[in-house]
């Protein structure tokens, strides 16, 4: 059996807003303490608000290292985090997110909104489509991702994707199980059944 690599950076996609409770500001600081702590490298969309911020912050306060990646039309809206190891402009939000792909060993995912779930539905349809095998880690911090993942379930159920979609990702329950979730993840499972959807 082939040794798992070692996880060198990890994109993780969440919110520009901080959310309605404390435990998502928590939550999201805790995995940032856990990056730098694990020489982890933090790739994310550059942001200095929200959720985004508190990780870039967490990231740096705890001495690890940041890229952002930043469209050019978002520098005045989501203020780049000045702070960042390194900071990458590009011209799209399709940029973006080709660029994060590019820099990053596997994913996670936050709570966030409708920017967070268009990220991670595109990551997790290029690993349906087997254009990566990056493992993808989403933080179900107090039971936010429970409505998704129900609708998941729907499109199976309903005929429209393979339960094996399933395997596309991994659900934890806090920031201190997203290490070793992606690091597990990290050696290639082929799909049992060969249909994409």
């Amino acid at each position: 059996m082939q040794e798992a690599s070692r996880l060198r950076s990890l994109c993780v996609f969440c919110g520009a807003s901080t959310g309605a409770g404390p435990q998502f500001r928590d939550q999201t600081a805790r995995l940032g303490r856990l990056l730098a702590e694990a020489g982890v490298t933090l790739v994310y969309g550059g942001g200095n608000i929200g959720l985004m911020g508190i990780l870039a912050e967490s990231v740096i306060a705890a001495g690890g290292k940041v890229i952002g990646v930043i469209p050019e039309h978002l520098r005045s809206v989501e203020l780049p985090f000045r702070e960042a190891s390194e900071m990458i402009v590009v011209d799209s939000m399709h940029s973006r997110k080709q660029k994060m792909f590019d820099l990053a060993d596997a994913f996670c995912v936050l709570p966030g909104g409708l920017g967070t779930l268009d990220e991670t539905f595109e990551i997790l349809t290029w690993r349906q489509l087997r254009l990566h095998d990056k493992p993808v880690v989403l933080v179900n911090v107090d039971g936010y991702w429970n409505a998704w993942l129900d609708l998941v379930e729907g499109i199976i159920a309903n005929g429209f994707a393979q339960p094996t979609v399933e395997n596309l990702f991994t659900v934890v329950e806090t920031a201190d199980e997203v290490l070793a979730a992606a690091e597990g993840r990290m050696i290639a499972v082929p799909v049992s059944d060969s249909r994409l959807f």
